[in-house]
């Protein structure tokens, strides 16, 4: 029997391969470029929204040790991800079209997998993942509904503006790592700096800048779906909301100076914006942490008071929009299967896994549960102790009444129990161990 997969993100994509390559004949549906969703810009699968960054690669990050989980396990989209990785410190930074471009022959060439320009108004019988992401379309939101018979959560998420490299000045701006990591001669971040009255005045023109009037689809779930409280997702918050939050909040949030010496002065600036390249050829770089929901002129007028910025060219606005996840609590298993349909399986950030590696990770083991299920094996639950099978484990199990998205992180992963007195460094590198050691015991009882 064939597997239906919905939706051509992360999760998606990486979810069809992995059935794909356990011999399963995977229908992939993809609504774009037949339905549009307001935020993306191709019709390439994998296409990346928002940041172009997959996080840090650092092996004692929390984002490093999902990454070398996903590695040992076979993910497609990370391997196409590390051969168009752009400098980025201790982050993978991708070109964002190489990217989606390079999955997209990946899957399309896959001779097990139909990929399909068609949206799915309803559920399938039989064998299927759903990973509509983020901007799942109102028929298929509704008819989700309909099935689990409980409310979608939702938050409103940020895209960040893009400029080009041409109309950066570097005789302001210059080139560096924090705390020199990445490429020691040129740094791999273009940074802003500013003095305290240079920040002082942009915070003064975030909070009395125009934001664009959120559109009616986008405050209200459609049909009688109620939507509950208008919510920003922390972990994509737009600038202006948190230069709300005090006026040093930027400053200790995307604009902190630490570890940024300023060769100019020699000194750590009053605050400073970061810009990460966003393509192969160096000529966009995007404003690292500036989601924004500010009208477009206002983008230029604001963020043209930035030093370096004065003269900047936006190649692409930054922007606000919706963002639906289920109850996973109550309707998923770590196996990341329907609570009562075994053969239905959800996956990405429809799920509330946050993040684009934890996409990749909750769609890679809905993949390979999907090919077991349909060759009459039991499906896997990773141990609690791995990253991604913390991640699973917590969309799962979280509290009912603060359930929120959920990006890698150790405070997600169970406690070590031996007792021993660390730092926080220290506690870190003893998490990515243990996850390492347990992820390869549970590889070797498999025969994987």
């Amino acid at each position: 029997m064939d597997l239906i997969v919905i939706g051509g993100g992360l999760a998606g994509s990486e979810a069809a391969w992995q059935a794909a390559e356990r011999g399963v004949q995977v229908r992939l549906y993809e609504m774009r470029p037949e339905v549009e969703t307001g935020a993306h810009a191709s019709p390439h699968l994998a296409e990346l929204v928002c940041s172009n960054s997959l996080g840090s690669k650092l092996p004692d990050r929390a984002n490093g040790v999902l990454q070398s989980e996903l590695r040992k396990l076979g993910s497609v989209l990370l391997e196409v991800a590390e051969q168009v990785a752009l400098p980025a410190g201790g982050a993978l930074a991708v070109d964002r079209e190489a990217f989606a471009q390079g999955v997209t022959e990946r899957i399309a060439g896959h001779a097990n997998i139909e990929l399909v320009r068609q949206e799915v108004t309803e559920i399938p019988e039989g064998p299927t993942i759903v990973a509509s992401g983020p901007l799942t379309s109102s028929s298929l939101s509704e008819a989700i509904a309909r099935l689990s018979g409980e409310e979608h959560l939702y938050f409103f998420d940020a895209i960040s503006p893009i400029v080009s490299y041409e109309s950066i000045n570097m005789d302001v701006a210059f080139r560096a790592s924090r705390y020199e990591r990445g490429d020691q001669e040129a740094g791999d971040y273009i940074n802003c700096p500013m003095n305290r009255a240079e920040y002082e005045a942009f915070v003064a023109a975030l909070a009395s800048a125009k934001r664009i009037e959120l559109k009616v689809f986008e405050q209200v779930m459609e049909d009688g779906v109620k939507a509950g409280a208008h919510t920003f997702f922390e972990g994509c918050l737009p600038v202006e909301i948190i230069a709300q939050r005090g006026e040093r909040a930027l400053a200790f949030g995307p604009m902190r100076p630490v570890g940024l010496d300023d060769p100019r002065t020699g000194r750590w600036p009053y605050a400073a914006l970061q810009l990460r390249q966003d393509n192969l050829s160096g000529t966009m770089y995007n404003l690292v942490g500036f989601q924004t929901n500010l009208t477009f002129s206002e983008q230029r007028r604001v963020f043209r008071m930035i030093p370096g910025l004065e003269n900047a060219e936006f190649l692409r606005y930054g922007q606000m929009h919706r963002n639906t996840f289920i109850f996973s609590p109550k309707l998923l298993r770590p196996t990341m299967q329907f609570h009562d349909r075994d053969d239905l399986f959800f996956a990405g950030q429809i799920t509330g896994a946050e993040g684009y590696m934890g996409n990749i990770g909750t769609g890679l083991l809905a993949g390979w549960n999907a090919a077991r299920v349909l060759k009459g094996e039991p499906p896997l639950s990773l141990p609690e102790t791995s990253m991604l099978g913390a991640i699973c484990h917590y969309i799962t199990h979280a509290d009912a009444s603060d359930f929120q998205p959920m990006k890698a992180n150790f405070g997600i992963i169970p406690a070590l129990t031996d007792g021993k007195k660390r730092n926080k460094r220290e506690r870190a590198t003893a998490y990515a161990e243990r996850a390492a050691n347990d992820l390869d015991a549970f590889l070797d009882r498999l025969n994987l």
